[in-house]
């Protein structure tokens, strides 16, 4: 079943309003997207938590976890393939934008962000608990989407072959862009032809921390030079900035978007990747 909030701007997000009305008796699964101990701290009655918000592989810590690690974790939520999921996190879904991408490139899309997350939710002294749920194992099997994911060699070929059509889209800080921070990074830079639009101009600040309205979204995302209708590869240091761009492109209605989770983690690690300033 697929839970519809009249009140939301898009389908892929649900409000505090609509959460707090379900939450009590859900017929989904809710995430908590945040840092583990924040999570075992405090969270949302019910809600269950990552081991960590990023859902790296434990074999390489570069890229998203393979599906004989995502399963079992997956089942621990009590998630099977035809639930759906909430996800929320602390941190103007950030997080939760990466776990949605994570979901989607495990085949499972019946997955919405609640809109402001713990931040609108403990802005309006809504109910928390310290309480950690033990849901029944569900039967989740993931379905591998890889259209989802762009490979270091798919960018590598993406930089030279005028033909394709993809736009690149670095959601990365200015410091990051100009090259002035590295991150840890062996080399600076920027991936030949990216364009620059840091993720957290399309949030609105504190308290609640929501997405701005989608016209907005549109206009700020054009305003720097990306089609928001057009494919796009995205990226950042790590794919989790990187994991948000394709996920406010399908509130725009597209979706075509590829997040590069190795990032510059991976390719300015790299002797022979292309990078430019």
């Amino acid at each position: 079943m697929t839970s519809i909030d009249p009140n939301s701007p898009s389908p892929l997000l649900v409000t505090t309003n609509w959460l707090a009305e379900h939450f009590e008796n859900p017929d989904f699964v809710l995430i908590d997207a945040g840092e583990a101990d924040a999570y075992r701290r405090v969270h949302i009655p019910g809600s269950v938590g990552l081991p960590h918000p990023y859902l790296k592989s434990r074999s390489n810590r570069a890229l998203v976890m393979p599906p004989e690690e995502f399963e079992p974790l997956a089942r621990s939520w009590g998630l099977s393939n035809d639930q759906e999921v909430i996800i929320y996190d602390d941190n103007a879904s950030l997080h939760a934008a990466r776990a949605w991408w994570v979901l989607r490139y495990h085949g499972h899309r019946n997955v919405k962000i609640v809109d402001g997350g713990l931040n609108a939710w403990l802005d309006e002294d809504r109910p928390l608990t310290s309480r950690i749920p033990r849901p029944k194992a569900g039967d989740f099997t993931s379905n591998l989407d890889s259209s989802q994911n762009c490979s270091m060699d798919e960018l590598m070929e993406l930089t030279t072959d005028s033909s394709d059509a993809s736009q690149i889209w670095d959601t990365r800080s200015d410091g990051e862009w100009d090259g002035s921070v590295d991150r840890g990074n062996k080399r600076v830079g920027r991936v030949p032809g990216a364009i620059h639009l840091e993720w957290r101009h399309l949030m609105q600040g504190p308290p609640a921390r929501r997405f701005r309205p989608l016209d907005e979204i549109r206009a700020r995302i054009e305003e720097a030079g990306i089609d928001p209708a057009a494919p796009a590869i995205t990226y950042c240091q790590s794919g989790i900035r990187g994991a948000f761009a394709p996920f406010v492109l399908a509130l725009l209605g597209n979706d075509q978007a590829r997040n590069y989770d190795g990032s510059m983690g991976e390719w300015a690690n790299q002797e022979n990747t292309p990078l430019e300033l």
